[in-house]
Order: C-alpha cells, then structure tokens, then sequence
C-alpha cells in the first residue's frame, strides 16, 4: 500500500528469486499524512490493524509470475511482524479488489511504520545479498587474476622476444664475423696469389728479353760457318770432297737455323703465356677489388648496432632476393680463379724452364758443333801434317778401341744374360711358392726377400741394358771416327792452308757467351 503518494512494492516471497524485475502500481486514494513523525500508543494501533492471518489465501492468478505486468494492477498484502521472531508471512484469504481499496483507504499508519513494513516487502534476501557480493568477489578475483595472467604472458613474452631479438643479432653478428673472416681469408690468398702472378709475370719477360737477344746474337756463328763453307770450296781437285769438315759446317748451319726457329716459337709461346697471365692477373684484381667493397660493407653491417645512426626501414628489403651465388658456388669461382693463376703461374715457370732449357740447348748444341767443327778442322790439319807417321798410329789406335768396345760389348750380353738366368730362378721360386696351400700362403721374409731380389734383378737388367745401348753407341761413333781418319789420309797442302789458315782463323773464339736464366 502506498503512504504519502510512495509507490506500493511489489510482493515476492522470502525464498524466491523471479529473475525479472516486477512493475509496481500506484493506489490513487486520498493522502493520509500524519501530522507527526511520532509512533501512536500501541492501543491505538491495535483497532486500525486488520489480523490478515483469519483471510483466506490469495488466488493462485496473484501468486503467477509470467502474468503479472511490471506495475501488476493487484495489491500487495501486508504481512503480520513479529520483532521477536524471523520474518514470516501468511497467506490471506481471498478478497474481492474492491474491498481491498476500501480497507486500505482506511488504514492510517504513521510513516515511520510504512517504511518498516515497505523493508520486508524487499525484492532480494540476506542470501541474496551474500550471493551476489560472493558472486562480485569471484568476479573481481577471476578478472583480476585474468589480469595478471595476462601482464605475467605479456612480460614474459616481451623478454623472451627481446632474447630472441638478442640472439638473433648475436647470431648474425657471429655470421657476419665468420663471412668477414671467410673473405678475409680468401682476400690474402688472391693477394698473394696475385703478387706471385705478378712476380712471375716479370720474370718471364726478362727471360724472354734475354731469349730475344740470344736468338740476335745466333747470327754471328751462322756467319761464320757460312763463310767456312764458302771457303772450302775453293779445294782443288781429289781434294774437293765432302770431308768430315764440311759435314760438320753444314750441320753447324742447319743447327743453327734450327736453333733460331724453336727460339722464335718459343717466344711466340711466351707472348701467349704472357697474355694469359695478364688475363688470369685481371680476374684476380677484379675478384679482390670485388672482395674488399664486400669486406667493407660486411664490416659496416657488423658494426650497425639499435643505437648506431643511419638504420632505417627498408620496406619489402627481406623479400628481394638479387643473389647470383651460394657459399659454395662463391668459394668455388675464388677457388676457381686462384687455381687458374695458380695453373697459369706453372705453366709460366715451365714457359721459363723451357726457355732457360731452349738457351742452354741452343747454346750448347752450337758450342759442341763449334768444338766438332773445330776439332774437325784440327784433325784435318794434323792428319794433313802427319799423313804418313801418325795415320796408321790413329787407325791401329781406332781399331784397337773398336775391339775393346766389342769386348765390352759381349761381357755385357753375356752379364745381361746371366742376370736373365737368376731373374727366372727368383720368379721359379716365387712362382712354386704360390702353390701353398691354405694358411701356408703366408707372405714371410722369403716371399719379402725373394720380390726384393726380382726388383733389384729387373733394374740390374734395366741399367745393364742402358750400359749397353752407350755402349754400341760409342761403337758406331768410333766406327764413324775410323772412317773419318781414313778419308783424311788424301788431304794436301791446299787443304791445310784452306783449313789452317782461313777457317781456323775465324774459329778461335766462339762468337755468342752462353747465358743461363735465372729461375726464382
């Protein structure tokens, strides 16, 4: 009921919880406003209050909770209070609305007593209450602990991407050490590489300097033996032959041609090799100069730190991809490079073998024709002079060397031969011994002893056959020198003067100073 125009609350019962929120109604009735705030006697309370607990129970349509609106048109009951007592409350008999307003425009209650009654008339209970603060505390405590859990997760996860940021930079870091330590190490070896080329390349030129002075100087002998030959052909008659002399000039001649032609392909090859060492020097300059900028940037990307100035973004750097090379491909064209000066450098050292080895052949094949020229000449000229004494002295002499060759010559078949004969003895033995049976196939000290002497046996045969070889080859020389001594028994004065006089003459001295190149 409503006092002083209040608001009438709706009626729910001690233990039950509606889930919705009820509407009230206003009673329009006249005001009964007390003139005082005071408490009536009790005696004067009794009369005006009815005894609700003789009513009959409210119809079930009041007690519905899904048809009543939210202000319900029917009017709550007061309840019977015992202060003594927990709050209790009777159902009423059944009355008609009517009657309802007509005994509530009747009642007077003090406020102070309406706003009691108006308490017990609350939507909620002490356990509600209770409920929902517990329900707030679990909400609050399950917030906050969502809360903390996720400012736990997310420091956690910053430090851990901030020691995986350091680690990653760390890693890199080391990467980049180990890059610059890679093209460092390369770096020296193209250096070195390059300063050997270079030395190399230098010392090929000055030996091809010298082999081109060589091969200008080789005109002064081919001249020489020219004019000789010139001037053996003015001999007269018998003694107009093509003697041992004659032989050994025109060989001079042809070995001196020959000389100057392999001189000239050999410098040919040389400019060649010279071009290829330039060309192997050019990709080791270009592959250096490549590997310092490399270096450099490398050193600077090593060095950039968070703090350091110049870092910037670089949007969708990461995706372009504009390599050309892997490790180790990029290893391999340096590898490559360096193997390529490396083959170039020996061919360049043996460019140089081969000239000092062209010099010193040249020089000495000339020299030794010049001595047999000369030696030539003197033996015509003493055979010339000693003609009748000293001819027979040289023949029986010759002879007498040629039987002793022979000998030799046989004490070396039969010494071959005999060292044949023990070579298929060791092989017989080694030969038997590999029908052992079993175990007894056992490599010992004879077996050891017996392979050692077939080796020392084949090389025995080896060398005793090349023993053999000079040795009929200083036969036929001697054989060659037997004839020459016989033809200069028809030389006369004429050919003595010529020989003597004219060729002699110019043979004192040899014309070209053998010189030997130096390798470094």
């Amino acid at each position: 009921m409503a006092t002083c125009g209040s608001m009438a609350q709706p009626h729910t019962g001690a233990s039950e919880y509606l889930g919705i929120t009820n509407q009230g109604s206003y009673i329009m009735g006249p005001r009964h406003c007390p003139s005082s705030t005071l408490l009536p006697a009790s005696a004067a309370m009794t009369p005006q209050y009815k005894n609700y607990d003789t009513y009959p129970a409210p119809s079930p349509m009041r007690r519905s909770l899904t048809t009543l609106p939210w202000r319900p048109s029917t009017y709550y009951q007061t309840a019977k209070v015992n202060p003594c007592s927990a709050v209790t409350r009777s159902m009423p008999e059944p009355m008609s609305a009517r009657t309802q307003l007509a005994e509530l425009e009747s009642l007077k209650v003090p406020p102070v007593f309406a706003a009691a009654r108006n308490a017990l008339y609350t939507r909620f209970t002490c356990n509600d209450w209770m409920a929902s603060n517990q329900g707030s505390y679990l909400a609050s405590d399950r917030v906050r602990g969502g809360s903390e859990r996720l400012r736990m997760d997310t420091s956690r996860l910053c430090r851990e991407y901030d020691d995986r940021m350091m680690r990653n930079q760390a890693a890199v870091g080391k990467r980049l050490g180990e890059r610059l330590g890679d093209i460092s190490f390369w770096k020296s070896e193209l250096n070195n590489e390059l300063d050997q080329l270079i030395s190399e390349t230098n010392a090929l030129n000055e030996a091809k300097r010298i082999l081109e002075k060589n091969l200008a100087e080789t005109e002064n002998p081919l001249h020489i033996a020219q004019e000789c030959l010139y001037n053996r052909e003015k001999r007269q008659s018998i003694d107009l032959v093509h003697d041992c002399p004659e032989k050994e000039l025109i060989r001079e001649v042809d070995l001196i041609k020959r000389c100057q032609e392999r001189m000239r392909n050999t410098v040919d090859r040389a400019n060649v090799q010279l071009g290829l060492n330039r060309a192997a020097q050019h990709e080791l300059e270009r592959d250096s100069g490549d590997k310092f900028i490399a270096q450099n940037l490398d050193t600077t990307s090593q060095q950039l730190r968070m703090t350091s100035r110049g870092i910037a973004y670089h949007d969708g750097v990461h995706r372009i991809d504009n390599s050309i090379s892997v490790p180790e491909t990029w290893a391999k064209y340096t590898n490559d490079n360096i193997q390529r000066s490396q083959a170039e450098r020996a061919a360049s050292k043996q460019m140089r073998n081969e000239i000092e080895t062209v010099l010193n052949t040249c020089n000495n094949e000339m020299w030794q024709e010049w001595n047999a020229v000369n030696t030539a000449l003197s033996h015509r000229i003493q055979e010339t002079i000693d003609a009748r004494n000293k001819l027979q002295n040289h023949l029986n002499k010759t002879l007498q060397e040629i039987y002793d060759m022979e000998k030799n010559i046989e004490l070396l078949k039969k010494a071959i031969q005999e060292k044949e004969r023990a070579m298929q003895v060791a092989q017989t033995r080694l030969d038997t011994r590999l029908r052992r049976p079993n175990v007894e196939l056992c490599r010992d000290a004879a077996h050891n002893q017996l392979v050692e002497e077939v080796s020392q046996l084949i090389d025995t045969v080896d060398h005793l056959q090349h023993r053999l070889r000079e040795a009929e080859n200083a036969l036929q020389a001697l054989l060659r020198t037997k004839g020459a001594l016989e033809q200069d028994l028809s030389i006369k004065n004429n050919t003595l003067f010529i020989d003597r006089e004219k060729c002699m003459a110019m043979r004192k001295t040899f014309p070209i100073a053998p010189r030997l190149v130096a390798i470094s």
